[in-house]
């Protein structure tokens, strides 16, 4: 298949009515999931609200007047099964593909352009019934107070334009407030005429009507009485014009959507049947009450008659009838004017490409109705639905025949398919079964064949239509109903079957980037994938909407229907482009079919008017009858004439706007070539730009990572030459000061061996030689030798005791230091833990403002560990040294009473994990917040005030810890709340970085 032309796109606006879906409803496409948010029994409540037409108990007295009960009786009835069977599948697939009337038809053997006639079939039962209920109501307006016929159609009818503004939002709470009351007022005089008239019933069963002698079955009488109720079979589409809100079938609410689409879809028929049979009851009973056969076909009167055995004055009667044909006629007038507007939007946005929005539909189809009640549509009742119903019959025939035969035996697609972009313009399966039915019905009807074909026109209509659905399904093997593969529709069906077995398991269909919405590439908005499609022209998603009213395209995304491929019609297409078609301009076809469709409606309103109206007139002479004839087709001729004249208008206008589409294409695309070429050389600059710049950047961050790395070593060098040197006086001074200590610490033995003998002696001396020499004397007591005696002993204990404490401090600087000893060795760590202690005994003992720093230490039994000792010394003495100053800057800002209640405390806990010596050190001060821990052991990242803190000590300790001796080292937050860090080493190294 050749490429298919592009077209420039441009973003398509819709004006307020139309995108605000609370108006629009969505009428020209499917409903999707968001908006459905009602539950199941309030939408079939909605639906049930419509049969509160008094249409039924009008069709049902007019029956029985002119047919009798017993022909009456079971032509409802049996019209009312046939409803009842036809709005089953067609409720089902409403309900399951969300769509309405129009939209399953299209997808279901009629095509796009095809569904047109039944669009326009739907319209006019709504215009047509929206008019008789809107006289019925006017008609107790003027009983009540006494309000022109005139201007009680025009009242009627514009009170009901506001309501359907906001479409099914409002008519829900509407349905749901007038139900009670309703049922009430309709059900209220058959129980109190059963009550008070009981022999009524007797003698209403006998009752033969007006043109029958006796009550019995009279085939011609049924027949025509059938006729009339068939008509109410379009009621199915205002019904599924509701059930497409209906939520998605799942396991958990399959009871309920089975209950509602079956009570609201063909369930409508038990209650309708019920009405108009309730309707040939009152229309007897009004006889009875000596109210004449004219009137009594009317539902004012035959109620004013049932409720005058509810109330004995005539003006309570009088009231209450009127309050319930006013509530009734409101609950369907609603349903009546929404679904013309749906059914006028989907006729004209396929005929004229545009969309002002469905209000504006709903104000032409009331227009029309009330255009109708002028002219006095109530006179004409049953000549207006009689014909009506041949065409309604054969709509709802070929339907339900595709549905319920095509569908099952694979001859149409399993789904339904109703956009633009995927169907062919007309499908000869329903559209021609339905047009060749309604053709044959209604020459039947207009008696051409004889009274029987007269009388039972629409079962004619019914049985071509069902049967020629199937045959014209086969003859064309289904080709007519999809003109290219949905891409989107492999998705929504594995969705469908996967929501039908767990609605848990998916909420909606997902896109490719995982979105539940597909942008349209005109309007911009996003749309459930149920309503896309996939343009070539425009090379994008195209909303259905859009699709719809696009008229650049002319449908070249869909292939041409090749007419060989039908062996019945390749004789036929041999013949024409042989000896046809080279004698015939485009110009002169088209301006043929233009012609030939206008004329032949024309003249079938012709001779639908002229039956009408000579119908109603008594028995003329057969010369009268053919001056009428004249008459009429005197008027036809010339208006043939000016028909033409238009017609070729019209074709010249299409050629003339065609070949200017034409011209403006191609320069669109010559324009549209230069605008890509552009692109394509200005992104070509920008990605070399991009190029460069990404390669600068990359240029940059090394040489920032390399100053950085730089900048790093060096630190870490002065550190670790500052704790070089730092190691390297420390052991001098140790080392310096070890010798005279080792000096004093050895002859305080001796010192305190020889003194303790001089004190000896001198007491002995004392004992055995006393002196009486009073300088002596003297000089013993200034000296206080008693006193001496006794406290060199005590000088000596403490001058040992602080050369021990010298000592410690050496061993403990000597051990912290490691420079006698070598570099990796097998080490206590708890000796390492205790000299940092130590060193640091001066910052953890008690001052003025504050108590001891309490060690609190809980050591396990640890092998030792080979390491670098004074490497793994020096990470202890780091992190010891940080929770000091934390704990120290935390005491700064509490008062000393909280210092002492709650005083500082640091805890060291070892313990042996397997192959892993783990030492975990704690504070409980205020610890690091969540947000700064990842950066602890970055360099140069410090949590303490300018000039405290360099930033490296963590960032070194990580580096011996974690490249140094292959361990870890992390931080983990104290059960206190405090800080704590925790250091993992191996127990037995093999390999140490050197």
């Amino acid at each position: 298949m050749a490429s298919t032309p592009k077209i420039l796109k441009e973003r398509r606006e819709y004006n307020t009515w139309v995108a605000n879906e609370t108006f629009e409803d969505y009428s020209l496409r499917y409903t999707p999931k968001s908006f459905r948010k009602w539950s199941e029994l309030l939408v079939a409540n909605t639906a049930l609200g419509g049969i509160s037409f008094l249409a039924l108990e009008a069709i049902g007295g007019s029956l029985v007047i002119n047919y009798g009960f017993f022909n009456t009786f079971w032509a409802i009835s049996l019209v009312s099964s046939i409803i009842f069977l036809a709005g089953i599948p067609i409720s089902y697939y409403a309900a399951k593909y969300n769509i309405d009337m129009d939209l399953l038809t299209r997808g279901a053997g009629f095509g796009y352009i095809g569904s047109t006639i039944t669009s326009l079939i739907y319209a006019s039962f709504t215009f047509i019934f929206f008019a008789l209920e809107a006289a019925i109501m006017a008609q107790a307006l003027n009983l009540y107070v006494n309000l022109p016929l005139p201007w009680g159609y025009l009242l009627c009818s514009l009170i009901i334009i506001p309501m359907v503004f906001y479409g099914v939002t409002f008519i829900n709470k509407l349905q749901l407030w007038t139900q009670p009351l309703w049922l009430i007022l309709m059900v209220t005089p058959y129980l109190f005429v059963l009550h008070r008239e009981p022999d009524v019933f007797a003698r209403w069963i006998e009752f033969g009507g007006k043109a029958a002698s006796e009550s019995g079955f009279n085939p011609l009488l049924f027949g025509t009485a059938a006729t009339v109720s068939f008509s109410l079979i379009a009621q199915l589409g205002e019904q599924v014009d509701y059930l497409r809100f209906l939520p998605d079938r799942t396991p958990q609410n399959r009871y309920r959507w089975w209950l509602a689409a079956m009570a609201a879809g063909p369930g409508w028929v038990v209650l309708g049947w019920a009405k108009q049979i309730g309707g040939a009851f009152l229309a007897f009973l009004a006889l009875e009450h000596g109210i004449s056969m004219t009137q009594a076909k009317e539902p004012v009167y035959m109620y004013l008659a049932g409720f005058e055995d509810v109330f004995s004055r005539p003006e309570t009667v009088l009231a209450v009838v009127t309050l319930f044909v006013v509530v009734s006629q409101i609950k369907i007038n609603v349903t009546n004017a929404y679904a013309g507007s749906l059914a006028w939007s989907n006729f004209f946005s396929r005929l004229t490409h545009n969309h002002p929005g469905r209000v504006v539909w709903l104000i032409f189809n009331v227009a029309i109705s009330l255009l109708l009640m002028e002219l006095g549509v109530f006179e004409t009742l049953e000549a207006v639905l009689g014909l009506y119903s041949n065409v309604a019959i054969a709509w709802v025939g070929a339907l339900v025949a595709d549905l319920v035969i095509n569908k099952p035996l694979g001859w149409s697609p399993s789904y339904i398919e109703f956009k633009r972009a995927h169907l062919y313009n007309i499908n000869p399966v329903g559209f021609g079964a339905t047009i060749i039915a309604s053709l044959v019905a209604i020459v039947a009807f207009v008696g051409t064949w004889g009274d029987y074909a007269q009388a039972y026109s629409p079962f004619i209509a019914l049985g071509l239509a069902v049967v020629l659905s199937p045959l014209l399904a086969k003859l064309t093997q289904g080709r007519f109903y999809i003109a290219r593969v949905n891409p989107y529709q492999s998705q929504i069906e594995a969705t469908s079957l996967i929501a039908s077995l767990d609605d848990r398991l998916t909420g909606a269909v997902r896109t490719l980037d995982n979105r539940d919405l597909i942008d349209c590439c005109l309007c911009d908005n996003a749309y459930e994938p149920q309503d896309m499609a996939h343009c070539p022209v425009y090379d994008g998603p195209i909303c259905s909407l859009c699709c719809s009213l696009d008229s650049r395209c002319h449908d070249r995304c869909k292939p041409a229907i090749e007419w060989g491929e039908f062996p019945l019609l390749q004789p036929l297409q041999k013949t024409f482009h042989s000896k046809i078609a080279p004698h015939l301009d485009r110009k002169v076809l088209r301006f043929l079919g233009a012609f030939t469709l206008v004329a032949s409606i024309t003249g079938l309103l012709f001779v639908v008017v002229a039956y009408l109206g000579l119908k109603e007139l008594p028995p003329r002479s057969p010369q009268l009858d053919e001056g009428l004839l004249t008459v009429f087709v005197a008027l036809y001729a010339p208006l043939l004439v000016i028909l033409g004249i238009a017609s070729w208008w019209y074709v010249l206008s299409e050629e003339s706007r065609e070949l200017a589409e034409e011209e403006l294409a191609e320069q669109n695309q010559q324009l549209a070539q230069e605008i890509q070429d552009r692109q394509l050389a200005q992104k070509a600059l920008e990605e070399l730009t991009e190029t460069l710049e990404q390669r600068v950047k990359e240029r940059t961050e090394e040489l920032l990572q390399a100053l950085n790395t730089l900048k790093e070593t060096q630190a870490q060098l002065v550190q670790t030459e500052k704790m070089s040197g730092l190691g390297q006086l420390v052991a001098g001074v140790a080392h310096e000061i070890n010798n005279p200590v080792n000096f004093i610490y050895g002859n305080l033995v001796h010192a305190d061996e020889y003194i303790g003998d001089l004190l000896g002696f001198i007491q002995l001396y004392e004992q055995n030689c006393p002196l009486d020499d009073p300088e002596v004397a003297q000089r013993r007591d200034e000296i206080e030798l008693d006193f001496i005696a006794g406290d060199i002993v005590k000088i000596l204990g403490s001058m040992r005791v602080g050369a021990e404490r010298i000592r410690e401090i050496v061993s403990s600087l000597r051990n912290f230091s490691r420079l006698d000893e070598s570099e990796v060795k097998p080490v206590d760590l708890h000796e390492g833990i205790e000299s940092t202690l130590t060193i640091l005994g001066n910052r953890l003992k008690a001052k003025s403002d504050r108590p001891e720093v309490k060690i609190i230490r809980n050591y396990g039994a640890l092998p030792q560990v080979l390491c670098h000792a004074g490497s793994i010394n020096q990470v202890f003495m780091n992190i010891v040294v940080n929770a000091l100053d934390a704990l120290e800057e935390r005491d700064r800002q509490r008062t000393v009473e909280e210092v002492y209640a709650q005083p500082s405390q640091i805890r060291i806990s070892t313990e042996l994990d397997g192959e892993v010596v783990r030492v975990r050190i704690e504070d409980n001060g205020l610890g690091i917040p969540e947000h700064l821990r990842s950066q602890v052991f970055d360099p140069f990242f410090t949590t303490k005030p300018i000039g405290k803190g360099t930033g490296l000590g963590m960032s070194i300790c990580y580096q011996i810890v974690v490249d140094k001796h292959g361990g870890r080292l992390f931080y983990q937050p104290s059960a206190d709340g405090g800080a704590g860090f925790v250091i993992e080493l191996p127990h037995q190294t093999q390999t140490l970085s050197k």
